[in-house]
């Protein structure tokens, strides 16, 4: 099991970009609207660019990327079971290592799970 606290790791994040922001304006408006034109709506679905965001950092052993991207899915509506075939996938492209980061990944995915007790299958919006 992960011994990372996603939602803190996320809020820590959060917290200590915000410095690089201030000294680094104009990049790091560039990198959010990046961001933001990549991930949004399209031929592929907001979704579906989630779970190829989440896959990479996965793949890539990105702690902070599993956090951010699982939240998203989470609020965007995808489901324990799209979430597994994509971890069946990484697994499948990178081995061992991106095992342990899919372990990751479902640990990650009950960490943000909504608070009210209710079938962990499907997602619900989260806060």
């Amino acid at each position: 099991m992960s011994s990372f606290d996603h939602p803190a790791l996320i809020r820590m994040i959060g917290t200590h970009t915000l410095a690089l922001r201030k000294a680094q304006p104009d990049a790091m408006q560039a990198f959010g609207k990046l961001a933001t034109t990549a991930m949004a709506e399209g031929a592929i679905s907001a979704k579906h660019k989630e779970l190829m965001a989440l896959a990479i950092g996965v793949t890539q052993h990105c702690s902070g990327c599993i956090g951010f991207h699982v939240k998203a899915l989470r609020r965007l509506g995808c489901t324990r079971e799209e979430l597994d075939e994509t971890m069946a996938v990484c697994v499948y492209m990178g081995g061992g290592p991106a095992l342990m980061y899919a372990s990751e990944a479902l640990a990650a995915w009950d960490a943000f799970a909504p608070a009210s007790p209710s079938d962990t299958s499907t997602a619900t919006p989260a806060g």
